[in-house]
């Protein structure tokens, strides 16, 4: 098959729409009131790369549409990580370093979650959230984050409508309450 390089995103749509979601739920006020996290462009950034983490956790297991809807979903996070440090007025030289940098810093968190999420050991995700979104100054609140990870694995694993640009995150209270719900059982 030869390369059209004019060929639309079968995928597009959908991931714009998941990740419109992502991108709400990342900004849901108790993160920042609650949870510790810093209100500015790192926190914000951190707190979508982390529903992005969360997400990619539930469809790399997926099948090979659901790793392509996984890879239009990433590159549209990146693209909006480019627009956005353009908005603010990062000079077009400057612009790819700090992409690249953001890069790492997302696979960072990624590999440092990716096990814990699979085991959904909440110690070594709460030392991992520690260590990669509050430079290990915030434990309590890395806990608490670790155990709203958790509850949207749960709850990420159920939904079958993702590539379709579908997704239902549970609210910050949601994910607690189910998380103590199942360690009562």
């Amino acid at each position: 098959m030869i390369f059209n390089p004019f060929r639309k995103d079968p995928f597009a749509d959908a991931a714009l729409a998941a990740y419109n979601i992502i991108v709400a739920q990342s900004r849901h006020p108790d993160f920042y009131i609650s949870y510790g996290i810093k209100d500015s462009v790192t926190g914000r950034f951190d707190m979508i790369a982390l529903h992005m983490t969360l997400v990619f956790h539930r469809l790399h297991k997926g099948d090979d549409q659901q790793r392509e809807f996984a890879q239009s979903l990433f590159d549209l996070f990146f693209k909006d990580m480019d627009r956005s440090l353009r908005e603010m007025g990062v000079g077009d030289i400057t612009v790819p370093k700090k992409v690249k940098k953001m890069g790492e810093v997302f696979y960072g968190l990624l590999g440092a979650v990716k096990d814990s999420y699979e085991s959904r050991d909440i110690p070594t995700l709460t030392a991992a959230l520690n260590r990669n979104l509050f430079n290990d100054e915030d434990l309590a609140n890395a806990q608490a984050l670790a155990h709203y990870a958790t509850g949207q694995i749960s709850c990420l694993s159920e939904q079958s409508e993702i590539s379709r640009g579908t997704i239902q995150f549970l609210s910050p209270e949601q994910s607690i309450a189910s998380i103590h719900a199942e360690d009562q059982k």
